[in-house]
C-alpha cells in the first residue's frame, strides 16, 4: 500500500495514480480507518513550502495526491516517470461511484446549506444507489468544543466510511488533522469540489484541464477574489520548482 513519496518544494507527494488512490481510499473507508488525504494543487504545495505549521499538516497526511497539473509535471521530474494528475473533483466523482456499487455510505461536510442542497441533487440523480449519511453546512464563524463535538458525534453515528471536506484551503486540512483518531472515516480534503459538482462554479472544459489551464479558468471566473493565488501563488510555484531542479542537476 505504500507509495513513494517526493518532495516538491519541499512538500511530500504521493506518486499515485488516479485508480491506486480510489483503491487506497476505499479500503481505509471499508475499514472505517480514521485516516485524511490532501489533494496537493500548487496553492497547497506553496503555502505548505512557505507556513511551516500548514507544511506540517500536509506532511502528517495519509496520502497526499498531485493534484494540480503543474504538481503532477513537477513531480514527474523528481521521479524520473510520467505523473497523472489526481485532482480533487474528478477523484470525489470516481469515488461516488465506487462507493454506490459497494454500498459504502459518505457524508459531505463543508460548504452552505444552499451548495449542499443542489450537490444533493445532482448526486441523487447520478448515483440514485449511493448510501448519503449526511449532509452537513458548519457555521461560517469558529464554533465551540461543544459543537465540534457533535459534528464528530453526527458523522461516526452516522456509519459514514468516506467523509468529503469542503471547508477550504487551509481549513479543512487543519480541520481533518485535528480530527484523525475521532471521526471514524477517511477524510478528503476535496475544496472546490463540492461547488463543481453542484454548478455553483463552473469548471474549466476538458482540453483547459487537459494542459493545466485550469487556474486560468477559474481566474477568469472569479478574478477579484483567486487573483492572488493564481498569480502570485502561481509565479512562487514556478520560481520554486526551477530552483529545486537547477539545484537537483547541479547535484547529479
Amino acid at each position: 500500500m505504500n507509495e513513494l513519496k517526493l518532495r516538491v518544494l519541499g512538500v511530500p507527494v504521493d506518486t499515485v495514480t488516479f485508480g491506486t488512490a480510489q483503491d487506497r481510499v476505499i479500503a481505509w473507508g471499508h475499514a472505517r480507518e480514521s485516516r485524511y488525504v490532501v489533494l496537493a494543487n500548487v496553492h497547497v504545495v506553496v503555502t505548505a513550502s512557505r507556513e511551516s505549521a500548514f507544511g506540517a499538516v500536509v506532511a502528517a497526511a495519509d496520502m497526499a495526491t498531485p493534484d494540480g497539473a503543474p504538481v503532477a509535471w513537477m513531480l514527474g521530474k523528481v521521479g524520473n516517470k510520467p505523473q497523472e494528475r489526481v485532482s480533487g473533483p474528478d477523484l470525489t466523482w470516481a469515488l461516488l461511484g465506487r462507493c454506490e456499487r459497494e454500498a459504502l455510505p459518505v457524508y459531505f461536510f463543508g460548504s452552505s446549506r444552499e451548495t449542499l442542497s443542489l450537490l444533493a441533487e445532482r448526486i441523487t440523480a447520478t448515483f440514485p444507489n449511493l448510501l448519503v449519511v449526511g449532509f452537513e453546512a458548519p457555521p461560517f464563524r469558529p464554533i465551540s468544543e461543544q459543537e465540534a463535538n457533535e459534528s464528530v458525534e453526527r458523522i461516526n453515528a452516522s456509519g459514514a466510511g468516506l467523509v468529503f471536506v469542503g471547508l477550504g484551503c487551509p481549513k479543512q486540512e487543519h480541520w481533518m488533522l485535528a480530527h484523525r483518531g475521532r471521526v471514524n472515516a477517511v477524510m478528503l480534503g476535496v475544496g472546490a469540489a463540492f461547488d463543481f459538482h453542484a454548478g455553483t462554479v463552473s469548471r474549466a472544459p476538458e482540453w483547459m484541464r487537459e494542459h493545466g489551464l485550469e487556474w486560468l479558468h477559474r481566474l477568469a471566473s472569479e478574478p477579484r477574489r483567486l487573483w492572488k493565488r493564481y498569480l502570485v501563488t502561481n509565479t512562487l510555484f514556478i520560481a520554486g520548482a526551477a530552483r529545486q531542479l537547477l539545484t537537483r542537476r547541479h547535484a547529479e
